[in-house]
C-alpha cells in the first residue's frame, strides 16, 4: 500500500467512526469473541497441566486469528476495493468516538453528583470493582482506561494499519481482543491465556511507547517522561506502564494506587506527579487522547508527503 493510500485510509477510517461510531449491531468483534468462547469451550483443559494448556491456548490464538487474516488479505488484493477493504477494517478496528462516549457518561454523572450512575458507567469501561468508590478514585479510573485504551483501541491499530494495511490491523485487533478476554492471571487462565497476552504485549510494544511519546510532547513533557522512566518499570504490564505512566505526567496528575479486583484488593504503583484526579480531569485526559490522534494522521500525511517529493 502506498503512504498516500495509507494517508487517505487512515483518515477516513477516524471520520468514518467520528460520524458513525461503532456499530450497534452486528459488530463483527462480537461474532469473534463468540467463537473465541467456543474454541476455548474446546481447547481449554482445567485438569491439564501448565505446559499442556499454554500450548492448548496458543492453538486457540492460532485458529481464531489465522482464518480471518488469511481471508483478509485475500479481499485486501481484489483490484479496485483495496481502499473500501482498508477503511472498512481500520475503522471497526478503531474506537476513538466509543471510548469518548463512554469516558464522557462517567463525567456527566459525576458532574450532577449521581455517584451510583457514575460508578455503572465506569463498570463498562474497566475490570476492577467500582461499588462503594469515592469521586476521585471513579475520575482516577476513568482517565487511566482513558489513557490506556487510547493505545489500544487507537493507536495501536492506527502503527499496524501502517505496517501491514487491513490484515496487519485485524490481526492486531483479534490479539488485542483475546487478550481482553483470556489474558488474565486468574486460576481460570494464567496458562490457557498465557499466549494471547504474550502475543498482545509483542504487538503492543512499540505502539504503546510511540502512544507515551506522543503524550508527553502533548503535554507537561519533562515531567512525563520522568514518570514513564521512574514509574512505568513498576507497573505489572509493560505496555500500560509507559503509557498511563506518560499520561498521568502529561496531565500532571496523581493515578494510580490500589484498586480491588473481583472482591481482593491489589497494591498497585503510583502514576503522574500532581492533583489527585476530579471530574474535570477526564475531559482533559481526552482531549490529549484527541490531539494525539491528530498529531498521528499528521504524521500519516507528511510522510506521504515526503515520499511523492
Amino acid at each position: 500500500m502506498t503512504a498516500e493510500m495509507t494517508a487517505a485510509t487512515a483518515l477516513a477510517a477516524v471520520l468514518i467512526d467520528a460520524v458513525l461510531g461503532e456499530p450497534r449491531r452486528w459488530h463483527p468483534l462480537v461474532g469473534f469473541g463468540r467463537f473465541a468462547n467456543a474454541l476455548e469451550a474446546r481447547l481449554r483443559a482445567p485438569a491439564a497441566g501448565a505446559e499442556p494448556q499454554r500450548w492448548r491456548g496458543l492453538v486457540a490464538v492460532a485458529l481464531a486469528v489465522l482464518p480471518c487474516t488469511v481471508v483478509m488479505t485475500a479481499l485486501d488484493r481484489i483490484p479496485r476495493i483495496e481502499f473500501f477493504v482498508d477503511a472498512i477494517a481500520l475503522y471497526l478496528a478503531i474506537g476513538h468516538r466509543s471510548l469518548r462516549e463512554h469516558a464522557i457518561d462517567v463525567y456527566a454523572a459525576l458532574l450532577h453528583d449521581e455517584l451510583p450512575l457514575a460508578r455503572s458507567k465506569l463498570a463498562r469501561m474497566v475490570s476492577r470493582d467500582t461499588q462503594d468508590i469515592n469521586v476521585s478514585r471513579i475520575a482516577a479510573a476513568t482517565v487511566e482506561s482513558v489513557l490506556e485504551n487510547g493505545n489500544d483501541a487507537v493507536f495501536g491499530a492506527l502503527f499496524w494499519f501502517a505496517i501491514g494495511g487491513a490484515p496487519g490491523v485485524v490481526a492486531y485487533r483479534l490479539v488485542n481482543t483475546l487478550d481482553a478476554m483470556w489474558g488474565y492471571r486468574s486460576e481460570r487462565y494464567l496458562h490457557f491465556g498465557w499466549a494471547a497476552a504474550r502475543l498482545d504485549d509483542a504487538l503492543n510494544f512499540i505502539p504503546a511507547r510511540l502512544t507515551a511519546l506522543s503524550y508527553a510532547l502533548l503535554g507537561h513533557t519533562a515531567c512525563a517522561l520522568r514518570c514513564w522512566r521512574l514509574q512505568a518499570p513498576a507497573w505489572d504490564s509493560p505496555n500500560a506502564g509507559p503509557v498511563m505512566a506518560s499520561g498521568a505526567g502529561a496531565l500532571k496528575l496523581s493515578l494510580g494506587g490500589g484498586a480491588c479486583y473481583h472482591g481482593e484488593w491489589t497494591e498497585r504503583s503510583a502514576l503522574g506527579e500532581g492533583e489527585p484526579a476530579d471530574a474535570g480531569a477526564i475531559p482533559r485526559a481526552l482531549h490529549l487522547v484527541l490531539r494525539t490522534l491528530l498529531l498521528w494522521l499528521s504524521v500519516y500525511t507528511v510522510a506521504r508527503v515526503l515520499i511523492h517529493a
